[in-house]
């Protein structure tokens, strides 16, 4: 029988299996999943009241909480597509994604009308601007819509729209349909099989990938879903211990928060079992420190907005033999194998498949249920990074005969010095190494003599102390000389990332290629 594939029936199986359990505990408030499902209706019914017409947008500009979480089932009921914003963003780049999607509505947290009242006058198309508190509560009261037959959904209609963080450059509206998302819950539902006690923490911004990809198979296997409002490590480390949380998803950045919250020790950690990290390139040190601290399975994965979000997880494979520890580890910090319904694949530029030694450099491409529908708007754009169904992620790796895939870098992150080819990625490991270094960014500096060199950007934990010789002999023995920083930048300050914590390099790049044309100019 077909039946038509969509979020909406991830809801509804939470609601009708799970109705008198709490599924959603937000800030000091709780709900049943019957209580949440209802929710979800009556912001159908009161974007419907408010003129929302089928494929109109409905963006927010909000922290996690159970208003976002409840608009991703509510705007589909609606028939209307739901577009979380990423709340990093600067008025100026938000006005640009306003008017290139042209959202109906835009539901704000209060933490953000001295930024809605910028938006505003800039924004014309944006018909009603909802606070989150008493309007909110107010859109909600104009009744609840019907439960929908399924039969009369479209599977293939865009149920959401995310658009790209911008590291790598404009950002682009991924479109994401009914069908698409079910299918993405579906794999992982299947690849990461939990039971109907777990707890989730929601500690992921949900207009970022690895956040967003929870929400529907965590609603449809009724796991209590617990949000983060915003990432604050003692906060994290404080609800794990009261939540009794079971699982959750980090960037690498907020991992190494977490490693280094002085109150770390105080908390009870044992009702964890899992620890998924992704959005950015883990290393074998980072997984060891997680479980050294946390006593959980700790694994990555990988994956793309444009691919649903995840494609890949690093969980163990039966026919695969660790040699030893570091083996294991090594496996466990890579981006793993397909999830159900995704081929991947690693590429040279005629789409032929590269060596699977773990030498050969390639293109990473993947195809599958859980790719996009395209860009929104950029017929072009899409068509670029298509090749007869096949996904061009713009991130190069390496395979081997399991299908293991290892991100080296990013196409344009690689440096290429004196006809070598050296991994950003590779180097930043090697860095994150030393016990004093709390993060780093290797990007490409120009050279006269080689073209460009590694540059290290390294910021070091509160209290310690590191000279540039002592790195420098630290990475003697991890990396190969012509691999090693020719500059090394230490700083106390943080740096600079996007809303979803991936480290900005075109940033940090920029102020070394700037220096060489000012050069050139005077």
């Amino acid at each position: 029988m077909y039946v038509p594939l969509s979020p909406i029936r991830c809801l509804y199986r939470g609601v009708d299996l799970y109705g008198k359990k709490t599924g959603v505990v937000s800030g000091d408030r709780r709900f049943t999943y019957a209580e949440f499902g209802e929710r979800c209706e009556r912001l159908a019914a009161g974007l419907l009241a408010r003129g929302v017409q089928p494929g109109d947008r409905v963006a927010y500009l909000s922290f996690n909480n159970h208003q976002l979480l409840e608009g991703y089932f509510g705007v589909p009921l609606a028939r209307a597509i739901v577009m979380p914003l990423n709340v990093r963003l600067t008025c100026f780049e938000l006005t640009s994604i306003l008017n290139h999607a042209e959202p109906r509505v835009v539901i704000f947290e209060p933490d953000f009308e001295s930024i809605v009242e910028q938006l505003r006058p800039v924004c014309p198309k944006v018909e009603q601007w909802i606070e989150t508190g008493e309007p909110y509560e107010d859109l909600l009261a104009h009744g609840r819509i019907e439960r929908p037959d399924l039969f009369s959904l479209d599977e293939n209609a865009i149920g959401e729209l995310f658009y790209t963080s911008g590291s790598t450059g404009i950002p682009k509206g991924v479109m994401l349909s009914h069908r698409t998302l079910y299918m993405h819950a579906l794999a992982c539902a299947a690849t990461f099989p939990t039971n109907e006690n777990a707890v989730e923490l929601h500690t992921i911004p949900l207009f970022h990938a690895n956040g967003w990809g929870r929400a529907h198979s965590s609603t449809m296997n009724g796991l209590l879903q617990v949000m983060v409002r915003r990432f604050d490590p003692l906060l994290v480390l404080r609800l794990i211990h009261e939540e009794k949380a079971t699982g959750m998803a980090l960037v690498p950045t907020m991992a190494n928060a977490l490693l280094n919250c002085p109150e770390g020790g105080n908390f009870d950690y044992s009702s964890l079992h899992r620890i998924m990290l992704g959005g950015a390139a883990s290393s074998p040190e980072l997984v060891a420190r997680m479980e050294q601290m946390f006593h959980c399975r700790v694994e990555a994965g990988y994956g793309l907005t444009e691919s649903g979000p995840v494609a890949t997880g690093a969980r163990a494979k039966s026919t695969v033999v660790y040699t030893d520890e570091d083996d294991r580890l090594r496996h466990m910090a890579m981006a793993g194998w397909p999830l159900m319904g995704c081929e991947v694949r690693v590429v040279d530029l005629q789409m032929n498949d590269v060596p699977r030694d773990m030498a050969s450099i390639g293109e990473v491409v993947m195809r599958g249920d859980n790719i996009m529908d395209g860009y929104y708007k950029e017929s072009q754009a899409t068509e670029a990074v298509m090749s007869n169904g096949w996904l061009h992620s713009g991130d190069m790796g390496v395979w081997d005969e399991e299908n293991y895939i290892h991100i080296v870098d990013r196409k344009k992150d690689i440096i290429i010095s004196g006809g070598e080819n050296i991994s950003s990625i590779e180097v930043e490991r090697a860095i994150f190494a030393h016990p004093s270094v709390l993060e780093c960014a290797v990007v490409s500096s120009p050279d006269s003599q080689w073209g460009e060199v590694p540059a290290a950007f390294v910021v070091l934990k509160p209290g310690q102390q590191l000279a540039e010789s002592q790195l420098s002999d630290f990475l003697l023995c991890r990396i190969a000389k012509f691999k090693m920083p020719r500059r090394f930048h230490f700083s106390e300050d943080p740096l600079p990332k996007t809303g979803t914590g991936k480290i900005l390099k075109r940033e940090l790049r920029e102020t070394f290629w700037r220096e060489k044309e000012r050069r050139v100019q005077g």
